[in-house]
């Protein structure tokens, strides 16, 4: 099992690395999911994208991965909302469907228990 969650907490890492740089390479696609009623657009995808990088290196560092297991789960439960928006805006997504959006929000959730299992202590042997 030690094994398996460790290539679970790598992949998790890689994700958030590389979801992380593309919030830089395609801005315009986070900032379409930008609910309206949230100020500083740009400024909120670009520090998302900081941290989900950050987030990803740290989750790496074994005495940084429980701290950065806590920022994941904080991180994905602040940008739930924009998912929860796009679900009931779906005409403002024409790439992709309704089913889609809708799809996402349980599928943020599989994300946030993920990451929250590396807030757990490493039980000793």
């Amino acid at each position: 099992m030690r094994i398996v969650k460790a290539i679970l907490k790598y992949l998790l890492a890689v994700f958030f690395v590389f979801g992380g740089v593309n919030h830089f390479r395609n801005p315009d696609f986070y900032l379409a999911m930008m609910p309206p009623y949230l100020p500083w657009h740009s400024p909120l995808v670009y520090a998302s994208g900081v941290f989900e990088i950050l987030f990803g290196l740290m989750l790496m560092i074994p005495k940084l991965t429980r701290l950065a297991a806590w920022g994941l789960v904080l991180l994905l439960v602040a940008i739930f909302p924009a998912n929860i928006y796009m679900a009931q805006h779906a005409a403002l997504y024409p790439w992709t469907t309704q089913t889609a959006l809708l799809i996402r929000l349980p599928f943020q959730l599989v994300f946030i228990v993920w990451a929250y299992w590396f807030t757990r202590p490493e039980r000793q042997a």
